[in-house]
């Protein structure tokens, strides 16, 4: 896709946003809790060569497919999400993040024999020190997949577009995603995944894939240098999935969207350039006259994943959801920590569109 290409979907594109609001989405995946433990740190412990974190706040928010759903949201869409949590503290707060985002959660399952994912970041002056993980990845017990697929299944007929968000916790598992694709297909609702390596078949039917270069290297066997292999790959994966479309991001690089209907991929290129935590409070990064700085790349994937679906189920095409996807992710990974975009600030994304 050409700057002139770009340019000239911009007032289209600014045109569809009002249209997300209202949507009804649903999101299926591993839930998570994202925790923030926020300090200053001005001193090594004695103990070891470790900054020593005096403890300031501390912030939640949904993290996984409930970072999805919250972007989702955000846009006005109207979000029905599908997972499973432990009857424990991290549960009650993830429910509590829930309520605050406007997000349904009766397909939202408490189980007293499983632990919600935790993941706890310790940041000071903005950079993060240490992530702790607390989870178990066992795959659902027979009665608590039961009431989630029944749930999922009521609320389907209703919903303009499903999204499964995989982080390989337990959740999806090959049958799951095969019986959810094929009740989907039936009631012509499409699907957006985002796929785990660990899963090679699993997604059959869906509307589009949505994977990093790295993932879509895992999946074809090989590194995808160039735009060559880039495309060589997605064909591949097309066929792989038997999906509609792959959508693969780049990075710096950009996306690339490559459609079972069209001879051609195309190639949108980034509206930022990613830098992480270590950056921040560093110089800007340069590129001439184009991009911004870009401080966290935590969550950009869910953003890319969830604006995309919107903008189809919208009555977008594939090619201009993908713009808008990316011209999202780009906003979101200039924020600190796992965030997402407002109607208003992607329109005034759109505004300052710069290639």
């Amino acid at each position: 896709m050409t700057t002139t290409d770009i340019s000239e979907s911009i007032p289209r594109l600014k045109r569809l946003i009002p249209k997300l609001r209202g949507k009804r989405m649903g999101v299926l995946g591993d839930l998570m809790l994202d925790r923030y433990l926020w300090g200053t740190a001005t001193r090594l412990s004695p103990e070891a060569a470790v900054p020593v974190v005096d403890f300031v706040s501390q912030s939640e928010c949904l993290g996984g497919a409930g970072n999805v759903a919250a972007n989702l949201a955000a846009l006005g869409a109207r979000v029905e999400l599908f997972g499973a949590i432990g009857a424990d503290e991290p549960g009650r707060a993830l429910q509590k993040c829930l309520r605050e985002e406007n997000i349904f959660d009766q397909g939202v399952i408490a189980n007293a024999k499983r632990v919600t994912t935790v993941k706890t970041r310790i940041i000071a002056r903005h950079q993060q020190v240490v992530r702790v993980d607390h989870e178990r990845r066992e795959p659902l017990r027979l009665e608590t997949e039961k009431k989630l697929l029944g749930a999922l299944f009521r609320a389907m007929k209703e919903l303009d577009a499903l999204v499964l968000s995989d982080y390989d916790k337990g959740l999806i598992t090959d049958d799951l995603a095969e019986r959810v694709l094929s009740a989907a297909h039936q009631l012509k609702v499409p699907v957006f995944v985002k796929p785990k390596t660990s899963r090679l078949y699993a997604y059959r039917g869906a509307r589009a894939i949505v994977c990093n270069a790295k993932e879509a290297g895992f999946f074809v066997t090989r590194s995808l240098g160039d735009e060559k292999s880039v495309e060589e790959a997605g064909r591949a994966l097309l066929a792989h999935f038997g999906c509609s479309a792959v959508v693969i991001t780049r990075g710096e690089k950009g996306m690339s969207v490559l459609e079972e209907t069209s001879p051609r991929h195309l190639q949108i290129p980034a509206t930022s350039f990613e830098v992480t935590y270590a950056r921040v409070g560093k110089s800007g990064v340069e590129r001439g006259a184009s991009g911004r700085q870009v401080f966290d790349v935590t969550g950009a994937g869910d953003t890319v994943l969830s604006v995309l679906s919107l903008g189809v189920a919208a009555g977008a095409s594939l090619a201009d959801a993908a713009v808008l996807a990316n011209t999202a992710a780009g906003v979101v990974v200039g924020k600190l920590g796992t965030a997402s975009v407002s109607p208003q600030e992607l329109a005034h994304a759109l505004e300052d569109f710069r290639v």
